[in-house]
């Protein structure tokens, strides 16, 4: 079920809301019992029998759970055992096969269709043992609560990734108020918009270029390429942001996600702000237990870096794209580090060649092959047999969506933030009006990202596939 969906936001939300805020506060068990019910329909909805996949993780990571109040490094190799495991037989398992019959060996390949979002769910039950085992949060007794941990469906499926010890406190002790609520539905519309209105329309182009590699003149090559990195920021952080929403409208406070990563000047900094809760879960259980950077040798600091980003690109997906790109990111990020590349430039150089390898990254990040990347690369530098810098397609696709690029430049930036502080600054009451037409403004973007639901626009999250 996807949060852009007329199912979701008209059939499945306002019950489950309606629900949850008739059972009276004190009756929290009551309450949690409901989520998880609703959160385990809303998976069961378009994963019908992996809905028991699910059950089964919940089961095993509550049981280790106990374990590791007691026992914690026999519970935590077997909880890293047992989830990656499992991860590796629904994501890998066939990509692996697949490469060793091409080196002779002649395995069955298994049809094995992936469950959505088992790589964010697999990852907080793993840190939800790793938690118990490290001494940062106490095991839970009743297993109704680890599955609420587990499953609670706004970040069910494409995240953030909720560490244990960040949200265990609230699974029993939230407090609900208006003003959760209220900030936590703003933040919702203020999401959908940016999926609807934004990564939906931008992906017809980015599709139109991605889908041609080899073809394309190197204007709508770059073209799709610009617009597939505004897709995918506005499609992954508005799905982000529709989950932050939804957990504050039940009393949950996740972490952020993003903090307008296209603003970086660094590709060090780019990764602080871009998918925060993935990069805090590696640096957490596999960076800082390697050793971080705080080791006796450069090539130990060197080669913890490098096993984060092995399996940074591993964990989103089973493609020698997505492990070039990871690998490619510990190159970028090794320069910076050990090779002072970046160092002493000026800060529009530095954010310049920031955002232009972030793009290019995202091109092989895109691309179904390594070779269709190899295509596309061609296209972008004019390097084909056909090559041209121009073509009709990239004026007519500019001519159409060059409003769509301007509205997607300026909600890169706090461009809000910072005129409302201007505004207060100048007068108070600009500032209140500000607010008053912010409400009017989120509500029109509701309506109007409904209308277009209700069309029957492109509207898959991007990140369902990890």
């Amino acid at each position: 079920m996807l949060f852009s969906s007329s199912t979701f936001l008209f059939w499945f939300l306002p019950p489950v809301l309606g629900a949850y805020y008739l059972i009276p506060r004190r009756a929290r068990t009551a309450r949690n019992v409901l989520l998880l019910l609703a959160s385990l329909l809303f998976y069961a909805w378009g994963e019908r029998w992996f809905v028991l996949v699910m059950l089964a993780s919940i089961a095993f990571n509550y049981a280790l759970g106990l374990l590791a109040a007691k026992r914690p490094k026999p519970a935590a190799a077997l909880a890293a055992a047992g989830n990656l495991g499992l991860l590796f037989v629904f994501k890998y398992l066939v990509f692996t096969l697949g490469n060793l019959n091409r080196l002779g060996f002649g395995f069955v390949i298994p049809a094995i269709e992936l469950p959505i979002g088992i790589s964010f769910f697999t990852f907080q039950a793993l840190s939800y043992v790793l938690d118990v085992a490290r001494g940062r949060a106490e095991a839970q007794k009743n297993p109704l609560d680890v599955g609420l941990y587990i499953s609670f469906f706004p970040q069910l499926i494409a995240g953030p990734i909720v560490k244990y010890e960040t949200v265990a406190e609230e699974i029993r002790h939230r407090r609900e108020n208006w003003g959760d609520f209220s900030a936590g539905a703003s933040r919702f519309l203020l999401g959908l918009a940016k999926k609807v209105l934004l990564a939906n329309q931008l992906a017809i182009v980015a599709d139109a270029a991605f889908d041609r590699a080899g073809e394309l003149s190197a204007a709508m090559a770059w073209l799709g390429s610009l617009c597939y990195t505004f897709q995918i920021y506005f499609d992954f952080g508005g799905y982000s942001d529709m989950a932050i929403g939804l957990g504050r409208m039940f009393g949950f406070h996740f972490l952020e996600n993003f903090n307008y990563p296209y603003l970086s000047t660094s590709i060090t900094e780019f990764w602080r702000r871009w998918h925060i809760s993935l990069s805090t879960w590696f640096r957490d259980y596999v960076y800082i237990p390697l050793g971080g950077s705080r080791v006796d040798r450069r090539w130990k600091a060197v080669r913890n870096l490098f096993v984060v980003w092995l399996l940074t690109g591993i964990w989103h997906g089973a493609n020698w794209t997505f492990l070039v790109w990871g690998l490619g990111y510990f190159v970028l990020l090794a320069l910076e580090k050990y090779g002072g590349v970046g160092q002493g430039w000026p800060k529009p150089l530095r954010w310049a060649a920031t955002f232009l390898v972030v793009d290019l990254a995202w091109a092989v990040f895109r691309a179904d092959s390594l070779a269709a990347a190899g295509r596309f690369f061609s296209d972008l530098f004019c390097l084909g047999e056909n090559a041209s810098l121009w073509s009709a397609e990239a004026g007519l696709h500019l001519r159409e969506n060059w409003v769509l690029l301007v509205f997607a430049v300026l909600a890169c930036a706090p461009t809000a933030t910072v005129l409302r502080r201007k505004l207060e600054e100048k007068s108070p009451a600009l500032a209140i009006l500000w607010d008053v037409l912010a409400v009017a403004a989120a509500m029109l973007l509701f309506l109007v990202s409904v209308c277009f639901l209700v069309k029957g626009t492109y509207n898959p999250f991007i990140y369902f596939n990890f």
